[in-house]
């Protein structure tokens, strides 16, 4: 399948090309499953062009009836974490989580440091996902965690995850940038190979 390259997106109008509808059924069959496609849908056709991002987020947890939330972030991004959170705090039980959780140190792990030369704590998400765990927390939300460090996190988190901020230094955590901006579509285009990294 390479539905970026069809231009016709029969789909939209019922056509079935993966012959798999009759399947489909079958893959929301857990309560859990159906009420979150129920309340999604519900937000869209309700809210459509009307709510932010975290509007939406505060009126599907409470239309999901969660109570304990937990809030999974980036120390770089602190400022808009303690924002998220006290706005969450007015309507649940929020329970956040740095990504230096434990202190543990980047040597210990023989992870690169970005500076050499000071002492760097790695970030932690398994230990993020474990700490959420036993607050019982019933959705998790990713603010700016490193790619990579996402996944794990993902991976391991007991409760359902979603994610309101993605990390990218350079364009102020807006990736779809390098997507919108003719500048770096073209920088991006032109590039034959991609840049190996160096993990020492």
């Amino acid at each position: 399948m390479k539905c970026d390259l069809c231009p016709d997106k029969h789909c939209e109008e019922g056509k079935d090309c993966w012959k798999a509808k009759g399947d489909v059924q079958k893959m929301y069959n857990s309560s859990e499953d159906q009420r979150i496609m129920q309340v999604s849908a519900a937000i869209e056709g309700t809210y459509y062009m009307e709510k932010t991002r975290v509007e939406e987020l505060i009126i599907f947890c409470k239309e999901m009836d969660y109570k304990r939330l937990g809030v999974a972030f980036c120390l770089g991004l602190q400022q808009e974490t303690q924002v998220l959170c006290s706005l969450l705090r007015k309507h649940f039980t929020v329970y956040s989580i740095c990504c230096k959780v434990c202190g543990v140190a980047k040597e210990d792990f023989g992870l690169k440091k970005v500076d050499k030369n000071n002492y760097e704590v790695m970030c932690n998400p398994i230990m993020q996902a474990e700490v959420l765990a036993k607050n019982n927390t019933e959705l998790n939300i990713i603010v700016g965690l490193c790619l990579g460090h996402d996944i794990l996190f993902t991976k391991y988190s007991k409760a359902p995850v979603t994610t309101l901020i993605v990390k990218d230094r350079v364009l102020a955590h807006n990736p779809a940038g390098a997507l919108y901006s003719h500048f770096y579509s073209r920088k991006l285009t032109a590039k034959k190979e991609i840049e190996e990294v160096s993990y020492d």
